[in-house]
């Protein structure tokens, strides 16, 4: 039998009561307090000197703390009125809507509960949705020699095969990133990694090429929604304090193709042609059914709580932060009554059933430009919006003119003007190869995850993206210049692996942070959206482009990655620090 909590299940305070402290003794179990207790156990610090510290570690010097409330432990904090005045800080007055100031409100609480069993459980089953998602990217571009022996296609043509998948992760990113704030986050975290499990596994009994390639196009479309919404939804169970792991889910992407070059080296280079890729798709597939089984059955997941804030369902909401501190075996100060309290609402809220007519045509309505205008509220955040899609699309063209023909790449082993039949020149060295850049891709989403909190102008969310980004596009020139024998071509593709891990792990942290949640999945929809969409011209390219096919794409590659290094250097935004709304 299904559990109720996967699918439709309803949250109410009732089930958390136990959870709910009352307001006076909230600086008890406050953030501020468990870092003092931590830092000064002793007790001899005064509360002044405490806040005094917490104020100054929220001015960055450049405004970057903008938006961040104090965790202080000082009770005066916890009193309705302490709490108005610090949701309302930093200069707006009364400004704030509503939605921002329960937004703030609900981020202090969870920042007060902090980090435990459920936020460690959530990290690992978001982290299931990057390992998917490079676990069948380069799957599918490792299957590429066998297509081409086992159908007859030659390698330039063959990797039209990958623009089949591109295909469906361009309609998956787009469709599951804006459904998610529609459906909500929940949905689509569970029914995602199910899509791609059934079409991957079913690819291996695939008849024709026709035929892997609508496979691949279906598992796309399932494996596209994951990053965007499993980013998001993460992104909105985490402290302020604990941000930065957000970038560390990064390290599941190189894992995911560690694992898929692992599968692809004992299957494919070890059985027939027409046999080693089936028997490797099978695996990667059922491997990706069980993820989904753990999710679907073995974890109680809550719907996300700014999801439920920008729906009206405020009770759902304040039930879910309660069942976190439950999850977490700690305590929270927030209640309905506070929450309206604070922020002074005296209006209430109206709730009405709609007819499933309504709700279809409301959410049909949802899929529209009014999705995507609130991205443009401002100059600053709509300049900041341009810039980041345009990195998204520029990377989305960049990666794959490289790293989706690797394999091809390192079975030429720096002799670029080799031709001929690509399931004659692999072997089992190139998957070892592979696998060994995969391995040196593991350090960077490591270190990426302390540089994006470092308060240095080099460094924080957007120095790291951009000094990655620098690197990757340098490494890619010297691949084709000095990548002359299969040795240094292994010792550039290790270093390009640790650089673009760095990037594309601070690039999908830095994202969802920039956009307010109510529209959070649409921006983060839409990046993902141009990013798989150019993504998607990459096979073309490649396999139009004149001459070997080999030098050329790895060169627009390094432009691509480079113009994405000067777009990000202009973004006006840095989120290190700032809290999210």
């Amino acid at each position: 039998m299904i559990p109720l909590w996967t699918w439709r299940r309803v949250e109410t305070a009732a089930d958390y009561a136990d959870a709910v402290i009352p307001l006076d003794e909230a600086h008890l179990h406050s953030h501020g307090y468990r870092s003092r207790q931590g830092s000064d156990p002793a007790g001899q610090l005064d509360d002044d000197a405490f806040e005094e510290d917490e104020r100054g570690r929220d001015k960055d010097g450049d405004g970057e703390g903008t938006g961040m409330l104090l965790m202080s432990s000082t009770g005066s904090e916890y009193s309705v009125e302490g709490l108005r005045r610090e949701v309302r800080r930093d200069g707006r007055g009364e400004k704030w809507t509503a939605y921002e100031m329960k937004s703030r409100l609900i981020n202090k609480a969870i920042q007060d509960i902090g980090m435990g069993r459920y936020n460690w459980q959530l990290f690992v089953l978001c982290g299931f949705g990057w390992f998917a998602d490079n676990l069948w990217m380069q799957g599918v571009s490792l299957t590429l020699p066998s297509l081409s022996a086992e159908f007859g296609i030659s390698e330039k043509s063959v990797r039209y095969t990958t623009s089949s998948l591109f295909v469906g992760l361009c309609l998956g990113s787009f469709f599951w990133g804006i459904g998610s704030d529609i459906l909500g986050r929940r949905l689509a975290f569970n029914v995602t990694l199910l899509i791609t499990s059934i079409f991957g596994t079913a690819s291996a009994w695939a008849p024709s090429w026709g035929s892997v390639c609508l496979m691949y196009a279906a598992l796309g479309f399932g494996v596209g929604g994951n990053l965007p919404v499993d980013g998001a939804l993460f992104l909105e169970f985490l402290p302020d304090a604990s941000s930065s792991l957000l970038t560390l889910l990064s390290v599941w992407w190189p894992v995911g193709q560690l694992c898929s070059s692992l599968f692809a080296w004992y299957f494919i280079a070890h059985w027939p042609a027409d046999q080693g890729w089936r028997h490797f798709v099978m695996t990667i597939g059922i491997i990706t059914f069980a993820m989904f089984l753990v999710r679907f059955f073995l974890f109680q997941m809550f719907e996300s709580p700014k999801y439920l804030l920008s729906k009206g369902r405020q009770a759902e909401a304040v039930a879910v932060v309660q069942g976190i501190a439950f999850k977490n075996n700690k305590k929270t100060w927030l209640t309905e009554e506070i929450l309206d309290a604070v922020v002074d609402d005296s209006t209430p809220q109206v709730r009405s059933r709609l007819s499933t007519t309504n709700i279809i045509r409301n959410r049909l309505a949802s899929f529209s430009a009014e999705r995507i205008r609130p991205l443009f509220n401002n100059r600053k955040l709509g300049i900041t919006t341009s810039l980041i899609w345009f990195c998204w699309a520029t990377i989305g063209m960049g990666y794959p003119l490289f790293n989706a023909f690797l394999p091809q790449y390192l079975s030429h082993g720096g002799d670029n003007s080799s031709s001929g039949s690509l399931a004659s020149e692999i072997t089992g060295e190139t998957y070892r190869n592979y696998a060994i850049t995969s391995i040196a891709g593991v350090p960077g989403s490591l270190l990426a995850a302390y540089t994006v909190d470092v308060k240095s102008p080099f460094l924080g969310r957007r120095g790291t993206l951009a000094t990655s980004t620098l690197v990757s596009a340098v490494f890619l020139f010297l691949f084709v210049q000095l990548g002359k024998s299969p040795s240094s071509q292994l010792a550039f593709s290790c270093i390009e692996a640790f650089a673009q891990n760095i990037m594309y792990g601070v690039l999908y942290a830095f994202t969802p942070e920039i956009f307010p949640a109510p529209v959070r999945g649409a921006g983060t929809g839409v990046a993902s959206f141009l990013n798989r969409a150019t993504g998607l011209l990459a096979p073309i390219i490649a396999a139009t482009v004149p001459g070997d096919g080999a030098t050329t794409p790895v060169y627009l590659s390094a432009a691509l990655i480079l113009a994405a290094f000067v777009g990000i250097c202009m973004i006006p935004i840095e989120t290190r620090g700032r809290q999210r709304l």
